[in-house]
């Protein structure tokens, strides 16, 4: 059985650490807005053991999702009543990335950084552009990257390694209340699979070593099987999954 302490704790650590611009809360679920960019900040998330979603609720919060021309999306976490679920699979949600939310204790062997990876306290406006211009994709909207990482309230550590004077990978650390989250960690297209990320993941955990946090946490996709088993190596293990519920005939977000 899932601790649903662990999983709020988590949960409200992941909303502050990845602000959306708007948010909502119906009867234990917060609904959160950000034009679309990422799942987890244009999603509605439950906050509350048991909670229910009935037919109505569902129909009120996909208005919103509407209003902001931001496709409808459930994320659910386990804490939801049992039900949940299955009802938006009746509605024809479609289940899509099912993310596991990876944990690791941080020791004393894990606090020495890696003089060549660069920290920074506040968000580059080249720390975005080239972070973003890495992912590719959907997530290659560099001003509102720069939007959401702005909003964080939280002691952050922008992450830059370069080789040849040229930044190579990066990466996002965000400490609240003893843990650091790790976000946006990326590398050059060209420079993956020879332990550039690791470096930084390494880096932004003894920051957060520094900062007195005992715990280090990120999210991956589950079917990222080399991301698995890398965090696997580094002492991470799967402390809750959650999955997507998103309703289909709508431009993918």
């Amino acid at each position: 059985m899932s601790d649903h302490g662990l999983i709020i704790g988590l949960e409200s650590r992941l909303l502050n650490a990845w602000p959306s611009f708007d948010y909502q809360i119906y009867d234990g679920w917060i609904l959160r807005l950000a034009n679309g960019y990422s799942k987890r900040a244009n999603s509605a998330t439950p906050f509350r053991s048991g909670v229910n979603l009935d037919d109505e609720l569902i129909d009120y919060m996909i208005a919103r999702f509407v209003e902001a021309n931001v496709r409808p999306t459930f994320r659910l976490n386990g804490i939801e009543a049992p039900d949940a679920d299955e009802r938006l699979k009746l509605r024809g949600f479609k289940q899509v990335e099912t993310t596991h939310v990876l944990t690791a204790p941080i020791t004393s062997a894990d606090c020495e950084r890696d003089p060549e990876v660069a920290l920074d306290p506040q968000p580059s406006k080249r720390w975005v552009r080239e972070a973003a211009h890495s992912y590719g994709g959907d997530k290659s909207d560099d001003a509102k990257l720069l939007q959401i990482v702005s909003r964080i309230r939280q002691k952050t550590a922008f992450a830059t390694l370069s080789l040849d004077d040229k930044p190579v990978a990066w990466g996002l650390g965000v400490v609240e209340r003893g843990y650091i989250g790790l976000y946006d960690i990326v590398v050059s297209p060209d420079l993956r699979g020879i332990g550039l990320g690791r470096r930084v993941v390494s880096s932004l955990i003894a920051w957060g070593c520094e900062q007195g946090a005992h715990t280090s946490y990120l999210q991956v996709r589950e079917e990222n099987e080399v991301a698995r088993s890398l965090y696997g190596a580094l002492g991470f293990g799967t402390a809750y999954r959650y999955t997507h519920r998103v309703m289909p005939g709508r431009s993918s977000v």
